[in-house]
This record gives structure tokens, sequence and C-alpha cells, in this order.
């Protein structure tokens, strides 16, 4: 559910569309953005630089009730340990966290339709990693959230497609694939709790990554050492104790 104000006005020009997406995104208005960037994504094949909007749109729009989320989860439970679950201010914190919990999912069930719709019905294959890693962040997200064994295995299906086509078309060092690493290794950390499959996999394409830097362009360099970075983190973490406080980084 992206609530815009209702005074909004979402331009019909393509360059009005990027420039009041761009606008909403310095003011920190993230649900107009969506609005903005959900009209050229049906409209036009997008650009790099416009596939950077949409997903700094939606993911920022989301992260709100991500965010939202986990903090109403942790007063829930607080309250149900006090009181119980059905008496107290348990049952009026549960509603509220349910009401986000909508939000959220809805945000996901629509991003991951209009890429569905859209954005992977053509492109190249940086393109189609970009989208399908996509999917399966929103599929997580909703995971997080619902627990949905449904949006869990269609996210594993997601990121499995995505890590199949960059290794056939890909680089290992290029920032997309890096950045689906990223996140395919967070996923199996953190919702499949398949500990050290998440580890191997970050392990395994940082220490390959590492040798092909020199290869890559200056701005390509700088987005790939940059998830390097967040990688390394996330080992570095996870090395340390076997506890999983949610704070795992993941891709920009």
């Amino acid at each position: 559910m992206v609530q815009a104000s209702p005074d909004f006005k979402v331009p019909e020009d393509r360059e009005d569309l990027i420039f009041q997406a761009k606008l909403a995104e310095q003011a920190e208005r993230y649900d107009e953005m969506v609005l903005c960037m959900k009209q050229v994504c049906q409209k036009w094949q997008l650009s790099q630089d416009e596939r950077n909007l949409l997903s700094v749109a939606y993911k920022n729009s989301v992260g709100i009730r991500r965010a939202s989320w986990r903090v109403l989860s942790s007063i829930e439970t607080r309250e149900e340990q006090k009181h119980g679950a059905n008496t107290g201010n348990a049952p009026k914190v549960k509603e509220y966290r349910m009401m986000v919990e909508q939000e959220l999912s809805e945000i996901c069930e629509d991003i991951i339709e209009l890429l569905d719709e859209y954005a992977l019905s053509n492109g190249k294959s940086d393109d189609k990693v970009f989208f399908k890693k996509m999917q399966g962040d929103y599929h997580r997200y909703h995971v997080e959230a619902t627990n949905d064994s449904k949006h869990k295995q269609l996210a594993l299906d997601a990121y499995t497609a995505a890590l199949n086509t960059a290794k056939e078309s890909l680089p290992v060092a290029n920032p997309t694939r890096l950045g689906l690493v990223l996140n395919l290794s967070v996923f199996y950390y953190e919702i499949l709790r398949k500990t050290d499959e998440g580890i191997e996999l970050a392990k395994a394409n940082f220490d390959e990554a590492v040798s092909e830097l020199d290869k890559l362009q200056e701005a390509e360099y700088k987005e790939a050492t940059l998830i390097m970075q967040l990688i390394r983190d996330n080992l570095t973490l996870w090395s340390e104790d076997d506890q999983r406080d949610g704070t795992q980084v993941e891709d920009a």
C-alpha cells in the first residue's frame, strides 16, 4: 500500500517523471517516488539509472515498514511477556503491527508483479539478474514479516534463477552479480537457517572476485569494492558467534 499524498499528481512525460522521482528522493517522499518510477517502468524499457531509481524507491518505501514492523514486533513480545497475548496492551500493539504488515506485504507484491509484467520481459543479462534479484529480495522481505512458506520458496526460485543467469553471462566481480551473492547469502543464513551454505557462498564469491577486480572500469570497481566490503562485514559477523540479531547488511 503506497501512501502518497492525495494531492500528488503523477507526471506523464518521461523526463518529468524522472525529475519528480529524483525530487521525491531528495525530499525522502518515497511513496511518491514509487508512483513516478512505477509509471516509467510500465511505459518504457528502463535505463540503468532508471532501474536504480526504481530500486531506491521501493526499497525505501518498504524499508520504512520493515523498520516499523520490527519495532512493533519487539513491543508486542514485551507486552505479551508482561500480561499475556490477550490482555493489557498486547492486542492493541498486535493490531497496529498487523496493519503495518499488510502495507509491507502489499508493497512487496506490487513490485514483484510489476517486474514480472514489465521489467523482465526484455533487457540485457545484467538487467535480468538485477530484476530477478529484486524479486528475490521482496519475497524475502515478505517472509521476514509473515513467514509465508510460498514466498520463501519463490524467493529461493528467483535468487536461483538470477544466480544461474549471472554465472552464464556476468563476470564474478560484476557489481550486479556481487549484490546478488550478498543478498542470497543473507537469505540462506537468516531465512533458511542454512548458515554453512550462506557463509560458503559469500566466501567463495568474495575470494574469486578479489582476483578479478583489476579488470573492471573505475565506476564498476568502486561499486564492486563497496559490495565486497559488505560481504566481508557479514562474514566477519557470522564468524564471531552463532547469534543472529538481524543486523546483517545488504546491498544498497
